[in-house]
């Protein structure tokens, strides 16, 4: 029985990707390397950004590369990331029938809280975690969804995990959590459906033909 529902961020519940793009590539041109298409930097994103710093700016210290990345992330993100389609109402819905909701997303986690806020998704959400809310353990670590399921009070084969990336299974699979996908954004280097889903979705949307009520 699901009694509340998980979700990533980026590419399940957001475009982000102008942004990020936008931002990868101003440390790529502080460091004299060229621009990258947006296509190719959604192969590279989904894994945090200690990592996608690592593989966008190779030779380069994450930790400078991280810090350039977010002075300039901080000026882009919130005008440019919007929400996917069937997002605002999917969620009210779920509310409207007692599941409790989380975010658990890669990102940096203060980035996260700002965006839900800006995009008015704040009062739908009883958590919102990052990798810093688990001592830095990034997915597919499951550390973050078995902490936001610890919160809301229910058992991980309670939690239902909504992502769009083979990532988001793995770490799923790795903590006892159901998951299914819905259509993303980010390619990333795996096939999500062949990491073995517990369901595919359509759109977002059919999450609220799917789950009818929590159960108290």
């Amino acid at each position: 029985m699901i009694r509340a529902v998980l979700f990533d961020f980026d590419g399940t519940l957001a475009d982000s990707f102008t942004p990020i793009t936008a931002s990868v590539n101003h440390v790529r041109g502080l460091h004299g390397l060229p621009a990258l298409t947006e296509a190719e930097v959604r192969e590279f994103v989904g894994l945090g950004l200690p990592q996608l710093m690592r593989d966008i700016v190779p030779g380069l210290s994450p930790e400078r590369a991280v810090a350039e990345y977010a002075d300039h992330h901080r000026t882009v993100m919130l005008t440019q990331t919007k929400l996917l389609p069937g997002v605002p109402e999917t969620l009210r819905i779920l509310a409207d029938r007692g599941y409790p909701l989380a975010v658990c997303s890669n990102k940096r986690v203060d980035f996260t809280r700002q965006l839900v806020a800006a995009l008015g998704l704040a009062d739908r959400f009883a958590e919102v975690l990052g990798p810093d809310d688990v001592g830095g353990q990034a997915k597919p670590h499951p550390a973050m969804l078995l902490e936001a399921a610890r919160r809301l009070g229910v058992a991980p084969a309670e939690a239902l995990y909504v992502g769009d990336m083979a990532v988001d299974v793995h770490a799923a699979r790795a903590g006892g959590l159901p998951v299914w996908l819905v259509p993303g954004g980010a390619s990333g280097r795996e096939n999500p459906l062949d990491a073995g889903p517990d369901r595919a979705l359509n759109d977002f949307g059919e999450l609220a033909d799917l789950l009818p009520g929590a159960s108290p």
